[in-house]
């Protein structure tokens, strides 16, 4: 990369071709090493997830099944997305041709969005086993889970084709150049996109999650009255407890809607959703950090994944009969 800067075409043997803006090397090499990071880290966290749930019996729950697909689909992101979103912004062409330039796209909106549909379950599960718990084990079984994991996937699928159906058709149709990948979703399909993706999963986890912090606190405080009853010295850590349950919920709730909301400004300014706007690799990272931060919010608040991280790590988990460890 010539490292005085300037521009140069992306396809010099088309006279349609693209200008790229050459970097020079001082700012391009930090650049593709925060990525680098950025995305091995995400690929790494999740990964280590999937090993952990796959590999000991003790953690086949319905509860966990659900933490295994949204670890899939945030290490998908981390692997190819981030990587392929990378280069196009760093590189200012696209450099994949057109059929990367239809698929690509569609391939990112059904992760992220199965992503939020994960997140929504997962919700909904620990409605169940707070709220209810004494029937959860009927209500939530491991074959109704992965139904609903399949449901979820099947969905995100559909959805996103219908979004991207005019990109999948002709996806040149908005390039100006040779070189370049333009998405552009249309104000009103956004606005139902804001909706479907954003406002109704936000809405359900909010209300789920704060019923679930009720619920929790009721309970601790129960447990107060009950111990002091006994003459027992418990209520520091019930303070503890509180603070740690709406801590964890508070994360939860906050970081998605960090990730998420800055994507939805185009909508809600009444603008197409375009790749091609100024700040929309801002926007599109934003909402793609929040695969890195998913394992760190669901999976390293459970003692279990350091166990299990600790066993993989040291490769115990090559010893005999190590599925059968306990790590709760």
């Amino acid at each position: 990369m010539d490292s005085s800067g300037g521009a140069s075409l992306c396809f010099p043997d088309f006279n349609s071709s693209c200008r790229r803006l050459l970097q020079p090397l001082s700012e391009a090499a930090p650049l593709y090493t925060l990525l680098a990071f950025v995305s091995l880290l995400t690929v790494t966290l999740n990964l280590l997830v999937i090993i952990s749930i796959s590999h000991f019996r003790q953690l086949h729950t319905p509860t966990n099944s659900l933490l295994l697909s949204l670890a899939v689909s945030d290490l998908v992101v981390g692997l190819l997305v981030m990587p392929i979103e990378g280069l196009r912004h760093m590189e200012t062409c696209w450099l994949l041709g057109r059929l990367m330039c239809a698929l690509t796209p569609y391939v990112s909106y059904c992760l992220l969005s199965a992503s939020v549909g994960n997140m929504v379950l997962i919700s909904i599960d620990r409605y169940v086993a707070i709220c209810d718990p004494l029937l959860y084990s009927s209500k939530i079984t491991l074959n109704r889970t992965k139904v609903s994991i399949c449901l979820c996937w099947a969905c995100s699928l559909l959805y996103n084709g219908c979004i991207l159906m005019g990109h999948l058709g002709q996806p040149g149709r908005f390039s100006t150049c040779h070189g370049e990948c333009v998405v552009v979703i249309s104000h009103i399909s956004g606005t139902l996109d804001l909706f479907f993706s954003f406002v109704g999963p936000c809405t359900v986890m909010v209300v789920l999650y704060m019923r679930v912090f009720v619920v929790a606190i009721s309970q601790v405080r129960v447990i107060r009255l009950q111990t002091a009853a006994a003459n027992l010295s418990a209520p520091i850590t019930a303070k503890k407890s509180e603070r740690k349950a709406a801590r964890t919920l508070g994360v939860v709730i906050a970081v998605f809607l960090m990730c998420f909301c800055p994507y939805y400004y185009p909508a809600l300014a009444g603008d197409n959703t375009s790749t091609s706007l100024s700040y929309y690799a801002v926007l599109s990272w934003i909402m793609l950090m929040n695969s890195c931060v998913n394992p760190l919010i669901y999976a390293l608040f459970y003692p279990w994944f350091r166990k299990a991280t600790k066993l993989i790590l040291t490769f115990r988990i090559f010893q005999p009969h190590s599925r059968e460890d306990k790590v709760l």
